[in-house]
């Protein structure tokens, strides 16, 4: 008995012979030339008349035998078509992730479909953004977001300040210098809040994912060992469309 996957083996291969095939066929007839005869001869109007040799052409290509050759290509491609989306229906596959079925008999073609799009969340998941490392982050419930621990800093604001350089005199009067002085006038306390995940959790994601792209993967396989019927499909309808 032939399997689902040997059908899919050979489905890409007879698709590319039927189109250059097909193609063929339709450059050849579009050559007038070839589908073309003519058979003349000469008769001189008396005996004493020139004589020249009888003129032929054969007819190379006959429009028929193209439809049937078109037909009888095309019938393998419907045969092959047809077996596998007839085996599609039937073949199933459960999906099962760490010994335990997480989706039951789910056709070969929604396999295709999760196997696509966990392609997809995996690429969106590894893209999620994670807490800064170098911070430490605990849970705060009021916010329902990531907080870092408090720190406190000081603000500082310039003061003026005057150096006496030279006290004052009779005859000169005192040299002073101005300078600013930074004096701590307050302080601030920094509280850091984030919407991110932590690195932890993106990899246990990640992980997840990973096992149920391959759990599918396996059901794939699995369910492309079904054994199919051949179906004959292009038979009946290339006799009515040519026939």
């Amino acid at each position: 008995m032939t399997k689902l996957n040997q059908i899919l083996a050979v489905e890409k291969g007879v698709k590319s012979d039927v189109q250059r095939k097909v193609t063929d066929a339709y450059h050849q007839i579009q050559k007038a030339p070839l589908l073309s005869g003519l058979s003349r001869t000469y008769q001189p109007i008396d005996d004493e008349g020139e004589r020249l040799p009888p003129e032929s052409t054969r007819v190379q290509v006959q429009a028929e035998e193209v439809l049937k050759g078109v037909g009888t290509t095309l019938t393998r491609l419907f045969d092959v078509t047809a077996t596998k989306d007839w085996a599609n229906c039937e073949a199933k596959a459960s999906v099962r992730v760490d010994g335990e079925v997480l989706l039951e008999d789910v056709p070969v073609t929604y396999l295709l479909f999760l196997e696509k799009q966990l392609t997809d969340v995996y690429t969106f998941v590894s893209k999620l953004p994670t807490l800064d490392p170098a911070e430490t982050w605990s849970r705060d419930e009021a916010t329902d977001t990531w907080r870092t621990d408090p720190v406190k800093t000081t603000r500082t604001k310039k003061v003026p300040r005057n150096h006496v350089l030279a006290e004052a005199t009779e005859k000169h009067p005192a040299q002073v210098q101005v300078y600013n002085e930074d004096v701590v006038v307050g302080y601030w306390t920094k509280v850091a809040f984030s919407g991110a995940l932590p690195q932890r959790r993106v990899n246990e994601l990640l992980t997840r994912v990973q096992k149920l792209q391959d759990a599918v993967k396996y059901a794939r396989e699995e369910a492309n060992g079904t054994q199919v019927v051949d179906r004959k499909i292009g038979d009946k309808v290339f006799t009515y469309l040519f026939g």
